[in-house]
């Protein structure tokens, strides 16, 4: 079921909040400002960090639940090339680029491509120019969330270009299985289904080394509690102020979905699982986060009350060549799926 209303407005155009509901109850609440997940309620639990009102969505500075792009994660020093043209875009991060920069697709205000009651899936759209936060040709996006009767929440990322260009899009959501008001996360247990991790330098910037998990705190090939290790002496937990590494997943390039992460909490017995068909997958223990206005429910957001699963190519990769690369070239489809599902 799709359920809709009107939401205010964003310079003279409607912001709508749109709602997806099973025959089991889950119902996942999203807005096509910044093509955001607002809402995961499973067995009467909101499992995802969010804002009250539209105004949070628009002012907030913490990503919470949105699509980040045109290239999710960092781009070291800002700026890349190629085919051998140089390109700079926005510097957000000290001297790097994050998330898409000054105005990525967390700051627009995307259309409502399709809205399918047969597919329990709304399909959102946007068109980033050529040149916006100075990335290169005409990019076609378009996102379809859908809920089906596995409790499963698909996200289905698509984009083509009219010029060569780099593509890395992710969902930002915050989760937290006790509730998204429940306080601390670090007591939520964490697998994690990959044997090596990227070595960031001090600015969380990746070096290009993949470093293997065993006998480090990253090692989470079996349950472990986040809170647990997150204190080690490591300069890997240093550099990021806890954990904020991107795992080196299973990649076929072949559009089939792997399990790549599992999380659960023991207060509330919800596990989700993480499927991807995605090359990396960002772990990130909420060591920033700091959010207290217009917060569900009245709640407080502070450090490390929700943790992120992100999906996506490895960051800063096109200065990687080693890494699979983000390049998407005219008459080419960019397309990749993830899956959270919940149990």
């Amino acid at each position: 079921m799709v359920g809709y209303k009107k939401w205010g407005a964003y310079k003279e155009r409607d912001v709508f909040l749109y709602q997806l509901e099973n025959e089991k109850g889950m119902r996942v609440g999203l807005t096509n400002f910044g093509c955001a997940v607002t809402e995961i309620r499973y067995k009467g639990i909101d499992v995802a960090l969010g804002y009250e009102q539209r105004d949070g969505y628009i002012n907030q500075s913490c990503y919470l639940g949105v699509v980040v792009g045109r290239y999710a994660n960092r781009i070291k020093n800002a700026r890349f090339t190629l085919n051998g043209s140089e390109y700079t875009v926005g510097k957000n991060l000290g001297n790097h680029h994050l998330h898409g920069g000054f105005k990525g697709f967390d700051k627009v205000l995307w259309e409502i491509d399709t809205v399918d009651e047969v597919h329990n899936a709304v399909r959102f759209s946007y068109m980033s120019k050529d040149g916006e936060e100075g990335y290169p040709g005409n990019l076609m996006v378009k996102v379809t969330y859908s809920l089906n009767e596995d409790c499963a929440l698909k996200i289905e990322y698509e984009a083509e270009t009219d010029r060569a260009t780099i593509v890395n899009l992710a969902n930002h959501t915050y989760f937290n299985l006790s509730g998204h008001e429940a306080g601390t996360v670090e007591n939520h247990r964490v697998k994690i289904f990959s044997n090596y991790f990227l070595e960031n330098d001090r600015e969380c910037v990746p070096t290009g080394k993949l470093l293997p998990v065993s006998g480090t705190p990253f090692d989470f090939h079996e349950f472990h509690r986040i809170g647990e290790r997150i204190g080690w002496d490591d300069i890997q937990l240093k550099n990021g102020g806890g954990y904020d590494h991107n795992y080196v997943l299973d990649y076929q390039a072949d559009d089939i979905e792997r399990l790549a992460a599992e999380a659960v909490s023991d207060d509330t017995g919800i596990q989700m699982q993480v499927y991807t068909t995605m090359p990396g997958i960002q772990f990130y223990s909420g060591n920033s986060l700091n959010e207290s206005s217009n917060c569900k429910d009245g709640a407080v957001y502070e450090r490390r009350c929700g943790f992120c699963l992100e999906t996506q190519f490895y960051p800063d990769a096109v200065h990687h060549p080693e890494f699979p690369q983000p390049v998407l070239l005219p008459g080419q489809r960019y397309h990749h799926t993830t899956n959270y599902r919940f149990i």
